[in-house]
């Protein structure tokens, strides 16, 4: 058999590894004189262990994430008023993931909610959970512009499939009430299934602005009390880096 038919052959299998690697591999073999059980069984290891980081891989870039922030650079200095160590401990346990908990972050601009809320869609996403970061607009318009050709049931249930949904920014704009609807479906269907996480500069008492709707807004909020982390981040001090150049004088 000839070098280029078995990398075709590897090709077609899916075995990418060992198509990379064929001749590395069998002068290892021949050179440490590994027995057939340890060649193969190392070579199915590496082959999972590079199909396992492709998949992660495909999952954080099908998560669409402005920004890769990740919970070792997020300065908890400059913030004394969390709680660093309730933090560290629901993320490293995941869980937020395996109790299908909400993790909800209300502070103003700048404070690093969004950093933080993304870092655990990461950690998420790192372990194998299917993910998605959205802005609650661009959510509401992609289920709203849906019903035109009726197909708003099909992105609901393809939002309310994700195993951790990060919406961020609730609170701009205001909702009518068949946008505020649809918004509850999506809500009722990933509750107590899915984690969900949440953004906003706005505390609970104000999401009736948002929603405008007393009803759904209580009948939201209820669901989303039941099981849920809220990290209050209203006293956190803005973290957010400015580089303004004054090109005019004073």
């Amino acid at each position: 058999m000839t070098k280029e038919t078995t990398t075709n052959q590897l090709n077609y299998l899916g075995l990418k590894f060992l198509e990379k690697n064929w001749e590395t591999c069998l002068k290892q073999v021949e050179k440490k004189q590994t027995s057939y059980v340890k060649f193969l069984s190392e070579i199915i290891q590496q082959e999972y262990e590079l199909r396992v980081e492709n998949a992660r891989i495909y999952r954080i870039m099908k998560a669409k994430i402005p920004d890769m922030f990740v919970m070792e650079t997020f300065p908890f200095a400059s913030q004394p008023k969390l709680k660093k160590k309730m933090v560290l401990e629901l993320y490293d346990s995941l869980s937020f993931m395996t109790e299908s908990q909400d993790l909800i972050f209300i502070g103003p601009s700048g404070c690093g909610k969004t950093g933080l809320a993304t870092s655990f869609l990461v950690h998420a996403i790192n372990n194998g959970y299917r993910g998605r970061f959205i802005c609650f607009s661009e959510l509401i318009n992609d289920i709203y512009s849906a019903c035109a050709s009726h197909n708003q049931k099909k992105i609901i249930n393809k939002y309310a499939n994700y195993k951790v949904l990060l919406i961020d920014e609730i609170g701009y704009g205001v909702l009518d009430k068949e946008k505020a609807g649809l918004f509850f479906e999506l809500m009722k269907l990933r509750h107590r299934k899915t984690s969900t996480l949440f953004t906003s500069q706005l505390g609970f008492d104000e999401w009736g602005d948002v929603i405008n709707d007393k009803h759904l807004t209580a009948a939201i909020l209820n669901r989303l009390t039941v099981n849920c982390t809220v990290f209050n981040m209203k006293n956190c001090i803005s973290i957010r880096p400015y580089n303004v150049t004054n090109a005019a004088e004073k």
